[in-house]
């Protein structure tokens, strides 16, 4: 797809979420998909290779958690794959400090990649798994935000974020469309590590039928140290 091209359809979704952007920032994101484009060659990031699929399903998708940051917070990103929701995030908040965490290095190593030739400024690539980055002094309960898109299902995933947040910081989950049956299955994990259900909002994707859900869920308390506890036990036995 031609940048002309690329900049007509992603502004066309972007005003349907409310969202203004210039120039300078649709060649970041233009130049982020083509890179996406030319390391999926190599190693899998992502099953979603078409640009307009790319503007759409990874991008705007990204995008519509925007409305809850600020433009200063230090988030994280947990299971970043190829980068979402964080690099979007950042490119439309460059003031934000991003972190952006996953278990395998070659995603990693494509992260930096783009933060290099993005000249993003602020944003750390950091090759861990969920489970251990909790524990680490660094980290834990350090975030304003932490994000996670696509990674497991609620009641295992708040295990892998909430020991970051500082108190009266987010979780902002994004979910597919039946992510009331997680809330339901979650309510233990929400009561052992002090999460509290702040929004439920649904959402629809511009020109599409692409339904979701973002969650946001407040840390209201701390809570015990064995949290999160070794990993694959969240998987196996959640809270």
């Amino acid at each position: 797809m031609e940048l002309d091209s690329f900049r007509i359809k992603f502004r066309e979704k972007l005003e349907k979420i409310n969202i203004q952007i210039d120039d300078i920032k649709i060649q970041q994101f233009y130049e982020y998909m083509n890179l996406l484009i030319e390391w999926n060659k190599k190693i899998n990031l992502t099953a979603i290779t078409e640009p307009e699929d790319i503007i759409l399903k990874h991008f705007i998708d990204s995008l519509t958690i925007s409305k809850y940051v600020n433009g200063k917070e230090k988030i994280a990103d947990i299971g970043t794959g190829a980068g979402f929701p964080g690099i979007p995030i950042k490119i439309i908040n460059p003031n934000v400090e991003m972190f952006l965490i996953d278990s395998l290095n070659k995603r990693i190593k494509f992260l930096e990649e783009v933060i290099t030739r993005e000249n993003l400024k602020n944003v750390y690539a950091i090759h861990a798994r969920a489970e251990e980055i909790g524990h680490n002094k660094e980290y834990r309960e350090k975030f304003d935000i932490v994000t996670s898109r696509a990674v497991a299902r609620l009641n295992v995933l708040l295990e892998y974020m909430m020991p970051l947040l500082k108190i009266g910081g987010k979780c902002i989950c994004l979910k597919g469309p039946n992510a009331e049956d997680e809330l339901h299955e979650a309510k233990n994990a929400l009561e052992i590590l002090g999460g509290k259900i702040e929004k439920v909002e649904e959402i629809v994707l511009p020109d599409s039928d692409n339904k979701r859900k973002i969650i946001v869920i407040e840390a209201v308390k701390h809570f015990d140290k064995k949290y999160p506890r070794k990993a694959g036990v969240p998987t196996v036995s959640p809270l």
